[in-house]
């Protein structure tokens, strides 16, 4: 298939496959900054609520800036990698204090944001501003892996932006990325499994059993209010020893904060 014929089929599927959602109703940049850091290893299904709550509650950037963290992880939790809820606490605060509260349109200024990698930093240039920028997430991966590496295995994320390169609508990257993101998902309910021929597929550890699992649980607990350490520890511990390295870790991460035998949210 050669790059307009790619190119006009992707069209052609994101049209008949499109999927809507309310950062594609309205694009503004701060719409898509808090949509793709709740989408990073996050499914659409699970994000929807969360991301509808989360707009109620902060806005725009100086609602989320001037905000407690406490806050944000309240709204964020059940959605995981409570990560993220700060770097995005620090980005608006960044924003504000050094962007005068408008988003970046570049993808070099955006990767200064906490949280912000290039391939987020692509994805929100290409959807709030348009830009016919190449970044490579999940679903492009998968839909050029089934095109164009069929019959090859550790296929680098260098060799597919070569083909995004060659296939990309310029005139319209946005709606080209939505397509690519509709199409590639609908690949993988259909069962197209090929994302293991990726040399950057890493499988993700299972939920259960592991410290990040008990990091949610002690976040969850805090977001109905301060406790003491030990009454924190009697509802989530497990006995295993990974309380005791999950609430370090948040410790550390200055997601919680503890004064005396007192536990609470970072405020």
């Amino acid at each position: 298939m050669q790059p307009e014929e790619f190119t006009l089929f992707v069209h052609e599927r994101g049209t008949a496959l499109f999927r809507d959602m309310p950062w594609r109703r309205d694009t503004d940049a701060y719409n898509i900054l808090v949509s793709e850091i709740m989408l990073q290893q996050t499914q659409v299904d699970r994000v929807l609520p969360k991301f509808e709550a989360f707009m109620a509650r902060f806005p725009n950037v100086a609602a989320l800036a001037s905000s407690p963290l406490s806050d944000v992880l309240v709204l964020w939790s059940g959605l995981g990698y409570n990560r993220r809820a700060k770097f995005l606490h620090e980005a608006a605060k960044m924003i504000v204090r050094e962007f005068e509260g408008e988003l970046p349109s570049s993808q070099a200024e955006l990767t200064r944001l906490p949280g912000v990698g290039v391939n987020t930093a692509g994805a929100i240039v290409t959807y709030a501003f348009n830009q016919p920028v190449v970044y490579i997430e999940t679903n492009v991966r998968t839909v050029y892996l089934q095109h164009f590496f069929e019959n090859n295995s550790d296929v680098s994320d260098a060799m597919i932006r070569e083909k995004v390169e060659a296939t990309l609508d310029r005139n319209e990257p946005r709606l080209f990325y939505w397509a690519l993101m509709d199409y590639g998902s609908w690949l993988k309910r259909n069962g197209v499994k090929n994302i293991a021929r990726s040399k950057h597929y890493r499988k993700q550890a299972p939920l259960e059993g592991s410290v990040r699992q008990v990091r949610g649980r002690i976040v969850r607990a805090l977001t109905l209010g301060e406790c003491s350490l030990d009454a924190l520890q009697k509802a989530v511990d497990s006995g295993d020893g990974r309380f005791e390295k999950a609430y370090e870790q948040l410790l550390l991460e200055r997601l919680i904060q503890q004064q005396g035998e007192q536990v609470r949210l970072t405020q």
